[in-house]
Formats: structure tokens, C-alpha cells, sequence
């Protein structure tokens, strides 16, 4: 007999989704409210624990509807049931930020939520009513409201019927597609003949995905490794090893390629729904982002139109481009970023930045919220771009001087509020009058407990604020206390907080997460497996050690198809980027090495520096130095998406002499650009890449010192390598390309440096810029 299909959804998922209605209005608290639950956790538990014997905490629930050909699942946890005097009570209990005072009655989808409890729990217990309560509490003062409420049963279960009679065309949709997606998936092959290693790589990740482990890899730039993490993935998917991919990114450019990767695949027969998430910035059909119904017609009645808008896209049309998004939501009138994140909760694959997966205050709470785990597989395009990423979602600072800008904003008409920045400033101000540079803080808990009397008042007082500008900047300074307050809640070992003179004269206090590791896998965990991969994932124990915290992840090399003939690498030990190395005739040697190279074979060259100042300074000595026979062009800083596109069409052009274009190295150009062929031969790498010195680089120095790792390594030497070997990536692209790459600083000799060499670097030559043209021209006469 054949076992009958399982849709399962939870309680909370299921209201939010049918229940909605109204407008989108980011300026009331309300959509403040859903956030402050991360801030929740504990007074659920307080409230818990006061309630009694007779009130069981924590109470799991499920119940199967059955349907048309499947069953739904409706599961979740009900905050508390209460038994007395042969009674029973449904406990729903919601922290909330701003007075209780504004609160008339329970809120329509928090009493939903506890309805759908209370009627799972009668059905269980076949009770013939039940009591159900709503428990606000508000967060800082820890006062209560209640409101109770007894229900029939017979009403409960006409009510619960109806909401899943709306639910069940969708789950049926989800059914049928899954069925015809995975007969297509079973049909599909690898689409290209396997280059040499690809193969080894795709059973890699399969089998990583089979065993539920998380994965590695370093792979040199034309391995191919984007197709060969998103096959093996699709078929897993097929084998029902996973539900749905997440192709994560940093940057636009890679987002592209998975596309690319996923259409190349459906021209071969796989059905698949994949949707790539644009900021909201970028898809807004208003020129500012102002999300509520007086400024923007799309956010006025969106939620009651936007079930609709999405039921006609899923099942009518298998493109979901950001074009067609867009025309779908000028139909319905919805806003098109919050009808494209409803949209990905029924694409087999979501393509978008990290932050939308790890982000506390920017990721898809309707996949990563604590309330459970998804099928899903994580493919982490650009690893190694993770860490830093990561460190900045997991960090949180505050400015005094923010403080005082917004007491001077609200003291005429909030004093209380005014009151508590006073205080909290004061707080800010003893720890400046011990801080000369920066100073390492044990606890700011204190800071904390004023800081969510503050929240509080900012909530009460953006509910009732009119001026548009004032309540602009107020709101900024909430999301900057509501993000201390949040990433203060989860602080660990893997955090180090520190007070700071910044260099323009502010003080700051920061919550500083050295290691991001542990924060990352709290989102991991909540799939099955997870593929990190890079060309430059070296040395691969120090990603391991800030990415994962699991000591058994598996890790590969994959292997490189490129003749190591088509590369001349080059140490030039003449040259120095060292501060104190530094002046003209330093400036005049770099400018030299460009020269030969560029002289000896016209084409296109790059050359990365570690400054802008340091750039300048030699492309003011390479212009003496050519006198206009080799074309140059520069990258300046802030380059809006124009100034890069036309900077990357000067590859493009034919042209009679070599052009060098001089950029920074870690900048917009050093990685995710693809120049194939001849459009690039050859990268000047000036200096080992090593960040600059500073407050937080000296921290993460002593931490991991600390912790007995090389912290110099840790906090210098492997962030900068990475931008070498980024920078240096840009020139081999495919396997018949040719090229030069010259590594510019006398560091690259010691051990230290050549260890984080990738193999494909085993072979080079040293030298200085007396012997780099006969080297040079010897390369390129060779067959």
C-alpha cells in the first residue's frame, strides 16, 4: 500500500501565512514587536517558572488534517498548559518592547497561534472547551496583561478547519510540483564532459550531503566548481537527501554564475523553481524605501492582495526573475521584495547574500527561526569572504556621541526618555575618562539593564512621534540599541567587548565576535549539510577553526586541469611595501617591474596595491616611466556600479598599446570579475596584503595568542594572503590561458608566507627587476 504524503508546516507558520492582512507600515511598533522576541527568551522562561504545579511548560503538539491525496502536519510548542479544578487553560506568552498601556486586546495572529493549541489539545484530550490566554509581558518592567478567553469546541474546530482548508491548495501545489521536479532531476546527467578532478569533487559533495557532514573545498580558479556543488546538490534533492538549496554569496557577480549553473541544467531537462533575492533598496519601485501606506501605494493593503499575486506567479510561470517578479507585483499592486521573500518559500533553490541565511537582523526568520529545522543544503559560494562577514553580522557597537544627538532630539517632548539617555550616557562617560586608546571591558551587563529602559521608551515614543525626520533618526539609533541589546544576549567566550577613542574624536563601546563560528552553526545546524568552497580556502585549518565548530568536517583539494607551462610566477626581492620602506626610489622600482612587464607582450595587465596612496604614488613614477607607451587607467574609491562597468569595458577594447590598470588589493577588482582568454595576461601583486593595524586587528591578535594559536597568523597574515591569492586569481581563467604574476615584496621568501601558497605555486622564480625581462620574454617565446 502506498504510504501516504506528509506536508508538515508549523502552527506559527500556518497563521502568519493565511491570517495576514493590511499594510505593510514600518512606522508603528507593531512590526517592531516580532523582533524583540529574540530579546524574549528568558522572561518566557521567568513567567514559566512562576506559574505553579499545576502549569506544564513547553508542551509539544501535533495533529494530522487529512487532504485531498496527503496529510498536513500542523505541529508546534504551546508556552504553557495550566490544569485546574478539572479545566484547561492554553498559555500563549509574548514579551513586548512598548507600554502595556497601548495594548486593547490580544493581537489577531498571537491569539490565532494559541487557538490552534487549543484546539490540537482538545481534539487529544477530547475536551468539550478550553480556556485560552494571552500573556504579554512587557520586557523591561516585567509587568503582565492577560486576556482569557473560553472557546467551544465545536467553534474551535470550525475555525481550525476553515484555516486549513486555505492552507491545503498550496501544500497540494507543493506536492505535485516535488513529484514532477524530482522525475526531472532523475533524468539529468552532468552537462559537460568531467575536467580532470571534477568528478572526484561532485562525489565529494555527495556524499558529504548523504552523511549529513559539512565540507570544505579548495578549488583553483576552472575546476568548475560551481557546477560541480550544484549537480551533485540537485540530485541529492532528487534522492530526498535535502529540500531545498541555499546558494549563498557575497557579491552579485557569483550570484550570476549559480544562475548561469542552474539555467544550464533546465536547457537539459531539470525542472526546477529557482528565485535570486534582490536587496530591497535595489528592487523598490519608490525612490526611497519607505515602507508604510502614506508613502508607498504598494505597501497599502499589501498583505490582503499578496497571497493571491503569489498563487498566480508559482503555478502559472516557472521563471522567477527579478523582471518577472517585478511585472507580477505591479499587477497586484504588492511590494515586490516582500512578495519575492513569500516567493522563495516555494523555490527548490534560493539564491542570495549570507545575510538573508546568518544575518540576526536581516535573515528569512520564515526558514531560520529558532522554531526548527529545514531540509535545506547550504552551498557557500566565496568562503573565505565568510569570516570577516561574519565577525561584522555577530559584532554590535554604540557611539556616545549618538546618544547625546538623540536626547538633544526628543528632551522637550519625552523627558523621561531624555532621562534614561542621560543615563545611560553618564554610564558611557566613565568609561571614557579611563579609556586613553582603547581598553578591554569585562561585563558593559550594566550598560545593558539601562539600555532596554531606553528600548522601551523609544518604542512609546516612536508609536506617538509625527515629524518624519526626528522619527527617521530615532529609529536608526532603536536598531542600533535593539542590535547591542540582541548580540549582548548571545555573547560567549568567542567575544571580546572593548571601549575605543576613534580617530575622529567618538566614543564607542563594542560587542566584538572574534570567532563566528559558533553564531554561524546555530543557522547551519538548522539544515542537513553544508558545502563551504573557494579558490582560496588556505590554509584550510584556519577556516575550519572560525566557520565550524565540529572537529570531523571533511575537506578536499580539488585538483587543478591548468599545465603549469601557461603560468610565470615571479618573486621580486628587490621591493618592500613596508612602511618604513617606503619613499621615492621604492615608488620608481614598483613602477619599473610594471613597465617590463607591460613591454614585453601588449595585452592587458592589472596591478594590485595596498593603498590608494601607495598606487598613486607608483603610477605617478610608471607614467615617467613609459612616457605613453602603455595605456593606464585607476581605480578611485566609492565607484558606483557605472564607473566599475565602464572601468572592466576598457578590456574589452582593441587597442595598440598594453594597458595596466592599477587597483586596490581587496577592493571591487581583486576578486569575482572574470576576464577569460587574452583580455587579461598578467597581475602585479605589490605587497603581502596584511590589513592595517589597528584596534581590532590587535585584539583578535592577543585573542587567538591567548588561545595558542599564532595570532599574528591568524589576525595578519592569512586575511592578507587571501588577497594575494584573490588578486592573483584574476589571471588564469581557463585552461588555455597564458600569464604573468609578479609577487612584489621580499616577505614572500620566508617560510611563513610560501606555506600558504597554493600547490599550483610550487614552481616560481626569485629575482629582482635587473633579470625580470629576459625571464619575462623567455616565457612568452616559449611554445
Amino acid at each position: 500500500m502506498k504510504e501516504e504524503t506528509i506536508i508538515r508546516i508549523s502552527v506559527r507558520s500556518l497563521v502568519e501565512f493565511i491570517l495576514r492582512e493590511g499594510d505593510i507600515d514600518n512606522r508603528v511598533s507593531g512590526s517592531m514587536e516580532k523582533d524583540a522576541m529574540l530579546l524574549g527568551g528568558k522572561i518566557h522562561r521567568k513567567i514559566q517558572s512562576r506559574m505553579g504545579t499545576n502549569y506544564t511548560a513547553e508542551v509539544p503538539l501535533k495533529i494530522q488534517m487529512p487532504c485531498d491525496g496527503f496529510v498536513l502536519q500542523i505541529e508546534g510548542r504551546a508556552d504553557g498548559v495550566l490544569k485546574d479544578d478539572g479545566k484547561v487553560l492554553i498559555d500563549e506568552i509574548k514579551g513586548i518592547l512598548r507600554s502595556l498601556e497601548h495594548l486593547e486586546a490580544p493581537v489577531p495572529v498571537h491569539l490565532a497561534q494559541a487557538k490552534c493549541y487549543a484546539y490540537i489539545y482538545a481534539v487529544q484530550n477530547s475536551l468539550k472547551c478550553i480556556d485560552v490566554q494571552m500573556t504579554y509581558c512587557q520586557m523591561e518592567t516585567e509587568e503582565i496583561r492577560r486576556f482569557c478567553q473560553e472557546f467551544e469546541f465545536q467553534e474551535l474546530q470550525t475555525w481550525f478547519q476553515d484555516l486549513v482548508t486555505q492552507y491545503e491548495k498550496w501544500a497540494k501545489f507543493e506536492i505535485e510540483w516535488r513529484n514532477v521536479r524530482n522525475d526531472s532531476i532523475r533524468q539529468i546527467e552532468f552537462p559537460f564532459p568531467y575536467r580532470e578532478g571534477q568528478r572526484d569533487l561532485v562525489v565529494s559533495v555527495y556524499r558529504t550531503i548523504l552523511r549529513k557532514k559539512k565540507l570544505f573545498i579548495q578549488a583553483p580558479t576552472g575546476v568548475g566548481k560551481t557546477m560541480a556543488t550544484v549537480f551533485p546538490a540537485v540530485r541529492a534533492v532528487g534522492e530526498g537527501l535535502g529540500e531545498k538549496i541555499f546558494y549563498l554569496t557575497a557579491k552579485t557577480i557569483t550570484r550570476t554564475v549559480a544562475e548561469q549553473a542552474f539555467s544550464l541544467l533546465k536547457e537539459k531537462g531539470l525542472l526546477y523553481k529557482t528565485i535570486t533575492l534582490t536587496a530591497k533598496e535595489k528592487i523598490c519601485f519608490c525612490e526611497e524605501a519607505e515602507c508604510n501606506p502614506d508613502a508607498c501605494p504598494y505597501a497599502k493593503g499589501h498583505f490582503d492582495r499578496v497571497n493571491d499575486a503569489v498563487f498566480d506567479l508559482i503555478t502559472h510561470s516557472g521563471d522567477w526573475s527579478r523582471e518577472v517578479l517585478e511585472e507580477q507585483a505591479k499587477k497586484h499592486m504588492v511590494c515586490p521584495f516582500e512578495m519575492s521573500l513569500d516567493v522563495s518559500n516555494w523555490a527548490d533553490a534560493v539564491i542570495c547574500d549570507y545575510n538573508y541565511a546568518f544575518d540576526p537582523q536581516a535573515h528569512l526568520k520564515r526558514f531560520f527561526s529558532e522554531s526548527g529545522k529545514g531540509e535545506y543544503l547550504f552551498l557557500i559560494d566565496e568562503a573565505h569572504n565568510l569570516v570577516e562577514r561574519g565577525r561584522e553580522m555577530y559584532s554590535a557597537s554604540l557611539y556616545k556621541e549618538d546618544l547625546l544627538e538623540v536626547r538633544k532630539l526628543v528632551k522637550a517632548e519625552d523627558p523621561k526618555l531624555a532621562k534614561g539617555l542621560s543615563e545611560c550616557n553618564q554610564q558611557f562617560l566613565e568609561l571614557k575618562r579611563e579609556c586613553e586608546h582603547y581598553q578591554i571591558l569585562k561585563s558593559v551587563s550594566h550598560i545593558a539593564l539601562k539600555l532596554m529602559n531606553v528600548l522601551s521608551k523609544l518604542e512609546d515614543y516612536l508609536e506617538e512621534c509625527k515629524d518624519a525626520e526626528k522619527k527617521k533618526r530615532v529609529l536608526d539609533f532603536y536598531f542600533a540599541v535593539r542590535s547591542f541589546l540582541n548580540i549582548h544576549d548571545i555573547m560567549d567566550e568567542n567575544y571580546v567587548i572593548f571601549s575605543e577613542m576613534m580617530e575622529d574624536g567618538r566614543f564607542q563601546i563594542k560587542l566584538f565576535c572574534v570567532n563566528p563560528a559558533v553564531n554561524l552553526q546555530n543557522y547551519l545546524e538548522q539544515g542537513n549539510s553544508t558545502i563551504f568552497f573557494s579558490a582560496t580556502l588556505l590554509p584550510v585549518h584556519y577556516y575550519k577553526k572560525l566557520l565550524s565548530v565540529e572537529k570531523d568536517d571533511y575537506a578536499v583539494y580539488a585538483h587543478s586541469s591548468f599545465p603549469q607551462e601557461n603560468k610565470f610566477l615571479f618573486i621580486g626581492t628587490d621591493v618592500s611595501t613596508r612602511y618604513t620602506r617606503r619613499g621615492e626610489s621604492t615608488y620608481q622600482r614598483f613602477a619599473r617591474y610594471i613597465a617590463v612587464m607591460a613591454e614585453q607582450k601588449k595585452g592587458n595587465y592589472m596591478a594590485f596595491f595596498p593603498s590608494y596612496r601607495f598606487l598613486e604614488e607608483v603610477h605617478t613614477c610608471f607614467l615617467e616611466c613609459v612616457d605613453h607607451e602603455v595605456d593606464s587607467i585607476c581605480q578611485v574609491s566609492y565607484m558606483d556600479e557605472e564607473q566599475r562597468e565602464e572601468f572592466l569595458e576598457e578590456f574589452e577594447q582593441e587597442r595598440e598599446k598594453s594597458l595596466v590598470a592599477f587597483c586596490v588589493m581587496g577592493g571591487i577588482f581583486s576578486e569575482g570579475i572574470d576576464l577569460t582568454d587574452d583580455k587579461l595576461i598578467g597581475a602585479v601583486i605589490a605587497g603581502t596584503g596584511l590589513p592595517q593595524v589597528c584596534t581590532e586587528r590587535e585584539i583578535l591578535k592577543q585573542y587567538f595568542n591567548v588561545a595558542d594559536m599564532d595570532g599574528f597568523d591568524y589576525a595578519y597574515l592569512y586575511p592578507g594572503m587571501n588577497k594575494v591569492l584573490q588578486s592573483a586569481g584574476r589571471v588564469i581563467r581557463t585552461e588555455s590561458d597564458r600569464g604573468v604574476i609578479l609577487l612584489l615584496d621580499d616577505r614572500f621568501r620566508a617560510m611563513r608566507y610560501r606555506e600558504v601558497f597554493p600547490r599550483e605555486w610550487q614552481q616560481y622564480q626569485l629575482g629582482s627587476v635587473k633579470n625580470l625581462e629576459q625571464e619575462i620574454r623567455t616565457f612568452w617565446e616559449s611554445p
